[in-house]
């Protein structure tokens, strides 16, 4: 086992890792070593091919197919030099201040999460999408969302001269969107922050020892060799920053051997995911513009979100109830479907929390409460309407039975949508906004960190993910992981003549 030694080793390069690896960096330039550690690869741009199962399969964990233990719905989130950053679809929203209230968390204040945000939005040039990239799929939204009497807002996007190939959850192919790949990893590197791809880190030891894994690039596969040889390293550091995305953070402080505050991998939320088609008697624009461009925000109220969405064949098949002819006949529909996808804003409920198995990977626990799919069944129900207002003549739900709602049944949709026809394991949800499992808060009895993402007891640690969450946040979580980040980063560079010497 090869041996390496630096004073900063940031774990993942996420918008946490990415975040703290740029703010970090003038550490460089006092003569220290930061070295960001990345599990997946760095991608040429050419090769975002936007093929679906091929990008998947190189981009996400498990090909996207990564499971709860109950095997009820599946994780998405990506292994790759920018993290998540690369295959979302570039929604910015700053947190609630409600919601910032609701945690509680001694240090935490809205007002300073908000100027850190607005950094960020004028980094990442976000802003709201040009009238000619919206397409119809987001008008129908938008018109039928107004006269079904819903609020609907524009989603603030990260994208520079984005050309609405529409295959954001792929890998941008036009390297539009603005994800710490583009931004903040680049800067870093260019003030000399090292990065090392295909380097998992299988554990820290109590000796600030990160022990790291360096794979191979596969034959056939996509990105670029590793910049260290295969193999196992040591990797002494000073301070080491875990950033490697709720689940990924988590695990990794659990296969580490030192003892582990009493809740680590509790409170994990996710915002359980459920995609809806309705098919028009016409084709619609669907598959070119940015997919992503509007919503409707009911949390507050209803525990719900809807946002506009159009996703790829084998997504919108495996998301669709039914076998056979009536399943085939929506699928060859598919020029004529408008999409939703409702969002529940799940809460930290005992039980659903992320552990380890025998062999040290990442296994989540997750079961689906009343309020849950309550907040599923309502946004559901709300998607429908919306669905007839802008024109649909039938409607797919999973909570219907039959799944299909015809145009003649608009004045039922509350009695045929219900939470009767839910059943864990009988409705295809997925979930993109893994948050918890290394919850900040004031002691080590009821938390993992302290406001600063310092891990209880061990200074010379810390956490800058969403995993810091100690609830849910109920909107896309990417500027406020970049917030709470750049905060670690601050507490990091004031304390680095102690950790540092």
């Amino acid at each position: 086992m090869s041996a390496r030694a630096c004073d900063v080793v940031i774990i993942g390069s996420g918008a946490g890792g990415g975040t703290v690896a740029q703010a970090l960096a003038p550490l460089v330039q006092a003569g220290r070593r930061v070295l960001v550690v990345e599990r997946g690869p760095r991608f040429a741009d050419d090769e975002f091919t936007g093929r679906e199962l091929e990008m998947a399969s190189q981009l996400y964990a498990d090909g996207g197919g990564f499971l709860t233990a109950e095997g009820t719905m599946t994780l998405a989130f990506a292994h790759a030099y920018g993290g998540s950053t690369v295959v979302y679809t570039g929604t910015s929203l700053t947190a609630p201040e409600r919601v910032i209230r609701g945690w509680s968390v001694p240090g935490i204040d809205h007002a300073d999460l908000l100027q850190r945000s607005q950094r960020y939005i004028k980094e990442d040039n976000v802003h709201l999408l040009e009238p000619e990239r919206i397409n119809e799929n987001n008008r129908l939204f938008v018109d039928g969302g107004a006269r079904a009497g819903y609020r609907v807002e524009q989603f603030p996007v990260n994208v520079r001269g984005c050309r609405g190939s529409s295959l954001c959850n792929l890998g941008c192919p036009n390297q539009a969107k603005q994800g710490t790949n583009r931004v903040q990893l680049p800067a870093a590197e260019r003030a000399g922050v090292e990065v090392v791809t295909r380097a998992e880190a299988l554990r820290i030891e109590p000796d600030r020892v990160v022990v790291v894994r360096v794979g191979e690039k596969p034959a056939g596969g996509k990105g670029l060799p590793s910049e260290w040889a295969p193999g196992e390293y040591r990797v002494a550091a000073k301070l080491v920053v875990c950033a490697g995305g709720a689940i990924g953070s988590t695990a990794l402080l659990l296969r580490s051997p030192f003892p582990a505050p009493r809740s680590l991998g509790a409170g994990f939320t996710c915002h359980p995911a459920l995609i809806l088609v309705a098919e028009h008697a016409r084709p619609i624009t669907n598959d070119v513009g940015h997919p992503k461009s509007y919503f409707v925000d009911r949390a507050a109220d209803e525990a719900f979100v809807l946002e506009t969405c159009m996703y790829f064949p084998f997504t919108t098949a495996k998301a669709l109830t039914g076998f056979g002819a009536d399943h085939s006949a929506i699928m060859h529909a598919f020029p004529r479907l408008q999409m939703i996808l409702v969002l529940a804003c799940d809460r930290v409920t005992p039980g659903n929390r992320i552990a380890v198995d025998r062999a040290g990977q990442p296994v989540v626990h997750y079961h689906f409460t009343r309020e849950t799919v309550g907040g599923l069944v309502g946004g559901s129900r709300a998607s429908a309407r919306i669905f007839f207002a802008a024109g649909a003549v039938r409607v797919h739900t999973p909570f219907a039975d039959p799944p299909l709602l015809e145009r003649a049944e608009a004045s039922r949709i509350d009695e045929r949508i219900s939470e009767r026809h839910f059943r864990e394991g009988g409705v295809s949800l997925s979930a993109a906004h893994m948050m918890g499992g290394c919850r900040m808060g004031p002691s080590a009895a009821d938390s993992v960190t302290d406001s600063w993402g310092v891990v209880h007891g061990l200074p010379w640690l810390r956490v800058a993910d969403a995993s810091l969450f100690p609830d849910s946040l109920e909107i896309n979580p990417y500027l406020t992981i970049m917030a709470l980040a750049d905060r670690v980063a601050e507490g990091a560079l004031r304390d680095a003549p102690e950790l540092l010497g």
